[in-house]
């Protein structure tokens, strides 16, 4: 059947849609099929072939010449000797024969059956883009939407027609509206007959470390890396970052001028505090550096165990280990030491002395 306006169409759809000419005339193609043998008594090895030089569309089929027809083979697909040179007399075996076998009133069919069978298959395409795009994303942080609020949930518009759900809490705020942008981290994809269903985090740790290389430059040219990182969601984090230029403070140039940087990054987690500390090859300094803002007054390692005595003086020592334990055990996450505190006097009791 000849269509030029329906391969007009194609390239209209295949633009707005933005979705490969191909592709489209593949779900297309396989829906002529569908509704061909639905229609029509015929072979079921049928194709479709687009010609679109001559604005043609056609059924074919494409029949293999055989010593014997297997029993076991696609219906159509096989054809003897004998059968095949009534069509061509020159058949041999081995040959495929090629016939068009388009029926007259089948353009009609088309025609009436192409709204839903595009309908069909541009949701088919474009659920099967939106998976590969939002698998490519894994592991990104996105902005986010909020559309619906309930007592328990959250849904967020992702774009691309794709929606997702969060618990309320993990939102680790009180202030949601309906508009509100907000940035979350994508930890898992999954493919399902309704679309992708796209997991997202605003509790994951490795929102910290995204929001981090977004608002510091350093870390997006890895002239800064993050070397451990330990997170309270919605309390506190523990950041320990290392820099390959020596004439480049880590520390600083994560906090920004009079702490811009770091703010930024505090204002998207709804003002969860940090800890931004030095990395140093020396484990005594690391160790001595994890439990800031505590100052230490020794540090013992046990490379064997992975492991540090600390001494602090009396005052320092709540400080030291947090509330609940927990600026040690942010200390531990990050730095990647077991660490054990103790105050000045408990330390002078056990008979452990400081060394200068």
């Amino acid at each position: 059947m000849i269509s030029k306006d329906f391969f007009k169409a194609l390239e209209v759809l295949a633009e707005e849609r933005q979705i490969e000419k191909e592709k489209i005339l593949e779900i297309f193609g396989r829906g002529l099929i569908n509704a061909y043998k639905k229609a029509y008594d015929g072979k079921t090895n049928v194709e479709v072939v687009f010609n679109e030089e001559k604005a043609e569309i056609i059924l074919v089929t494409r029949t293999l010449v055989v010593d014997e027809v297997n029993p076991e083979a696609e219906e159509g697909s096989q054809i003897t000797l004998e059968e095949a040179r009534e069509l061509r007399k020159t058949a041999r075996i081995g040959d495929v024969i090629e016939e068009k076998i388009t029926p007259k009133n089948f353009g009609r069919l088309a025609a009436s059956s192409a709204k839903q069978i595009l309908t069909q298959g541009l949701k088919q395409l474009e659920r099967e883009r939106n998976f590969e795009l939002f698998s490519e994303k894994t592991g990104d942080m996105i902005i986010a939407e909020v559309v619906r609020v309930n007592d328990d949930f959250v849904t967020l518009d992702l774009g691309h027609d794709t929606e997702t759900s969060i618990p309320s809490k993990d939102l680790l705020t009180e202030d949601i509206f309906l508009g509100n942008q907000i940035r979350v981290y994508i930890t898992k994809v999954e493919e399902t007959t309704k679309g992708p269903k796209v997991y997202v985090s605003r509790t994951d740790r490795n929102l910290v470390k995204r929001l981090m290389e977004n608002a510091i430059p350093e870390l997006q040219t890895g002239v800064i890396e993050i070397r451990g990182l330990a997170r309270d969601p919605g309390d506190r984090c523990k950041v320990c970052v290392s820099s390959n230029n020596p004439e480049v403070d880590p520390v600083g140039a994560c906090l920004g001028k009079n702490g811009s940087r770091i703010k930024d990054v505090i204002d998207n987690l709804n003002g969860e505090k940090m800890d931004i500390y030095k990395y140093s090859d020396d484990p005594k300094q690391l160790v001595s550096n994890s439990l800031q803002p505590a100052q230490t007054l020794m540090v013992q390692i046990d490379e064997m165990e992975k492991s540090a005595l600390v001494i602090v003086s009396d005052d320092q020592l709540s400080l030291a280990i947090g509330k609940k334990g927990q600026n040690a055990r942010l200390a531990v996450q990050s730095c990647g030491w077991k660490i054990d505190i103790k105050s000045e006097t408990d330390a002078s009791l056990q008979g452990i002395e400081i060394e200068e």
